[in-house]
């Protein structure tokens, strides 16, 4: 059964983005709808069939529900039927995503736990059209849970809780921020993702019917509405044993919270468009995400552990570097375009690039995924990767350009000849006689992109950007 929604928009809109802009940064992201049992080999099937559906209608990701492995009729058969995350299930995953070429979000799969004799690990996998795990996240928020005759459930009895919630990743339809399931219902999951940069939020579910008749599109089109994401929700349906039911409904949810594609009950296929212009000037006109009250109610935001050795280019964390963007990418420096093979480092949450009006030769610009005009804006997550990137390319560019001084310096604000309301640093290598007075460099950042003359074009600043991602691999 296929079921595509497309509602108008332009009516909810009104007094805040009086049409919609037109797509530049534009794809389609599909949600697959299943009904699993304990025949690994039949469900495989079912998802090979809808993946194939998917690709063939253009979707660029496809996203499955919780538990697209299997669902087993015992806690006994749930455990013996568990595999490791390189095992033969995510491995038949991995031909489809090659085969299909789209990128693929395993919604949950029960994975063995190392030291676990009881329980499984409840993990959701992102698998790109390589067939290469991009990202894992193992569910933290288990369903325990006992509405006297209706449900009773305790998730915590056979699956290991996760330890993190990790950044968002990068896809071809935006920056994910993965979620499972139960964690829907915690706010401050989806809202931690978001601070770290999230453009879409993932929910893959198996809903119980009583459950997700009362809550389940209400949970999404909150989420949707409070973190101005898109939201999508692959979800189990019907009848997997006797014991053992799932309400369906899969859903899209746009940033403004109408549900733009859903599958009703059965197994299928809903598709939507992923607008992030859209997103992003919804976003800019009423900038939730910027007013919130920390001072009031405290931060939330990703927690994890960092380290970092002095020695520059030699930094470890758990924030590391991910691929560099393809040709066509775009990065949104606030009002301005930066090319994406004009970026030459970056993490899930910090981009380095080379600058358009460069005040000395290899002046670059560092600066966070996340649109924020102040440095106050950021998470302590964001500062500390962003300072840690600073910290690996200045220690690049004293080796690159054989200098021993750098100018290293952020205008936090109009007053201070902020021009781009987006976070930036500004790291320039310092040489013998540059200004005539060792200060001047600071007008000279102030002044430099008021003048009309002297901008660098795209490829002017494509080429340099080439050089110094063929150094890097060398000095770092």
């Amino acid at each position: 059964m296929l079921l595509l929604s497309y509602v108008s928009r332009t009516l909810l809109r009104v007094g805040l983005v009086m049409t919609a802009p037109k797509p530049s940064l534009s794809s389609w992201a599909a949600v697959v709808q299943m009904t699993v049992s304990s025949d690994l080999a039949a469900n495989l099937a079912q998802a090979a069939k809808l993946i194939s559906q998917a690709s063939a209608r253009g979707a660029e990701m496809v996203f499955l529900p919780e538990a697209c492995d299997y669902i087993g009729e015992s806690r006994q058969q749930t455990l013996a039927l568990a595999q490791p995350l390189g095992g033969q299930t995510v491995g038949e995953y991995q031909r489809m995503a090659v085969e299909s070429g789209v990128w693929l979000s395993l919604g949950g799969v029960h994975t063995v736990t190392e030291g676990e004799g009881v329980r499984t690990g409840n993990t959701h996998v992102i698998i790109n059209k390589e067939g290469e795990i991009v990202k894992t996240y193992n569910k933290t928020h288990l369903f325990d849970v006992n509405i006297p005759g209706s449900v009773s459930l305790s998730e915590s009895d056979y699956v290991t809780p996760g330890a993190s919630l990790p950044p968002p990743v990068p896809s071809p339809i935006g920056r994910l921020g993965l979620g499972i399931c139960y964690d829907l219902r915690f706010p401050e999951h989806s809202q931690a993702l978001v601070k770290a940069g999230a453009e879409l939020l993932t929910f893959p579910s198996a809903f119980t019917v009583t459950t997700g008749q009362a809550h389940w599109e209400s949970l999404l089109r909150a989420r949707a509405i409070e973190t101005q994401s898109y939201v999508i929700a692959a979800a189990q349906t019907g009848k997997h044993n006797a014991k053992r039911s799932s309400y369906g409904h899969s859903m899209i949810v746009d940033p403004w919270g109408v549900v733009v594609a859903q599958c009703g009950e059965g197994e299928g296929v809903a598709m939507a468009n992923i607008d992030l212009e859209y997103l992003h000037t919804l976003r800019g006109n009423m900038p939730v995400q910027h007013q919130r009250r920390p001072d009031l109610y405290g931060k939330v935001e990703i927690q994890k552990e960092t380290s970092m050795n002095i020695n520059s280019c030699s930094i470890k964390s758990k924030e590391t570097s991910v691929d560099l963007p393809e040709d066509d990418y775009v990065f949104n420096f606030g009002p301005a375009k930066v090319p994406g093979p004009a970026i030459f480092y970056r993490t899930s949450q910090t981009v380095a690039f080379v600058n358009k009006k460069p005040v000395v030769e290899g002046h670059f610009l560092v600066s966070p995924v996340r649109e924020v005009a102040k440095i106050g804006d950021l998470t302590s997550s964001e500062v500390a990767d962003l300072f840690q990137v600073v910290q690996k390319v200045e220690g690049f560019m004293q080796r690159f350009y054989k200098v021993d001084s750098t100018t290293i310096s952020i205008q936090n604000g109009p007053l201070a000849g902020q021009s781009i309301p987006h976070v930036h640093v500004h790291i320039l290598p310092r040489r013998e006689g540059d200004f005539a007075e060792n200060d001047d460099v600071y007008k000279e950042l102030q002044d430099h992109d008021k003048v009309k003359t002297g901008w660098r074009t795209e490829e002017e600043m494509v080429m340099e950007a080439k050089l110094v991602r063929e150094a890097w691999g060398k000095h770092c």
